[in-house]
């Protein structure tokens, strides 16, 4: 009996012991919970200058969320570029568009790419004129103007306008231009692509009365400031794409708590070799906080979260601009879904 116990004693130790040793190899090949994520760098292609326009990027960088979620350097790449090949070609992990830029290069090129989230719900597009000019209120007031127009996205961007409200091509004279308004200001040309938030704002800032023909009011309500990545990023780096989601969604959440912080950083910062217009620049961070970035469907959803509501209409926009393609193709929400779902915390 005594022999017995022994026995079984010894083989309960012995059987201790191959489990320790076991754990331990275990310990050896998995990394331990508490243990760092490590995604190496992370560019960002920006899609416009370092501006206020990225606050919230700009606070994630400088509160540290991008290397707490695990990456350890950010490159906050500025535009304007040609987006949707930035990120095809690998140079950024992540690149900020819009579906009317995009949904041609998937249709047209077989392009792989996906929007995963979007900043702005709004977009901010709009033909600026001058109240004592061409003073383009209606849509049909475009007819017969020169509308000053920036080559690459915008130019898309401007055909759709045109397409989506019946309007020939040839019943308008687009001129080329660059992104300073200084040729509406000086006669060269009578309306100008511009964003509401920003060089409508300058011009205005100069004393000028000015005009919006905004896109959203006209045929075109789309999401931008838009995520844009590769399917194989999706496939193969979902961790990443989604410490990058989080993490930059705790910088917008600063962003809107603190829209003059954000403009600083901008200012003083990021921006601070371009000679930013500083009221500008605290205009616009304010503004975009409080009718591009929030609505009723981010507060109860989540920031840049897009409903199915929002797609479907942005889908309908799109067909008007003459690009058919459907929600799979151009959008895949469910890495957002799934940082939500892990962090409720990031709501509200």
């Amino acid at each position: 009996m005594t022999t017995s116990k022994l026995g079984l004693k010894g083989r309960i130790t012995a059987l201790s012991a191959s489990l320790a040793v076991a754990a331990l190899a275990l310990t050896g090949c998995a990394p331990a919970a508490t243990e760092k994520a490590d995604f190496g760098d992370l560019s960002i292609q920006l899609s416009w200058i370092k501006n206020s326009e990225f606050a919230g990027q700009f606070f994630a960088v400088e509160n540290g969320y991008y290397t707490e979620a695990g990456f350890s350097s950010v490159n906050l790449v500025a535009g304007p570029a040609a987006t949707e090949a930035e990120v095809l070609s690998g140079n950024a992990l992540v690149g900020i568009a819009n579906p009317i830029s995009t949904a041609p290069v998937i249709l047209n090129e077989g392009a792989p790419l996906k929007i995963i989230g979007t900043t702005y719900q709004k977009n901010p597009f709009t033909i600026l004129s001058l109240k004592d000019g061409a003073n383009i209120e209606t849509i049909q007031d475009l007819i017969g103007k020169r509308i000053g127009v920036q080559a690459g996205p915008n130019e898309t961007l401007f055909d759709a306008l045109l397409k989506a409200n019946g309007i020939d091509a040839s019943e308008v004279t687009k001129v080329p231009v660059q992104y300073d308004p200084a040729p509406l200001t000086n006669g060269e040309v009578d309306g100008f692509l511009a964003y509401v938030t920003n060089e409508s704002f300058v011009v205005a800032d100069q004393g000028y009365e000015v005009t919006n023909l905004l896109f959203a009011d006209n045929g075109l309500p789309f999401v931008t400031e838009s995520f844009v990545v590769t399917q194989d990023s999706i496939d193969n780096n979902r961790a990443a794409l989604k410490a990058f989601l989080k993490a930059t969604i705790l910088g917008w959440k600063d962003a809107i708590a603190d829209p003059d912080g954000g403009a600083d950083l901008a200012i003083n910062n990021f921006g601070k070799d371009l000679g930013l217009n500083a009221k500008k620049e605290y205009y616009q961070s304010k503004t975009q906080n409080e009718i591009l970035v929030q609505t009723d469907e981010t507060a109860a959803n989540g920031l840049f979260t897009i409903s199915e509501a929002m797609i479907a209409q942005n889908l309908a926009t799109l067909e008007a601009a003459g690009y058919t393609i459907t929600a799979e193709q151009l959008f895949d929400l469910t890495l957002l879904a799934e940082v939500y779902a892990e962090n409720p915390d990031l709501k509200g």
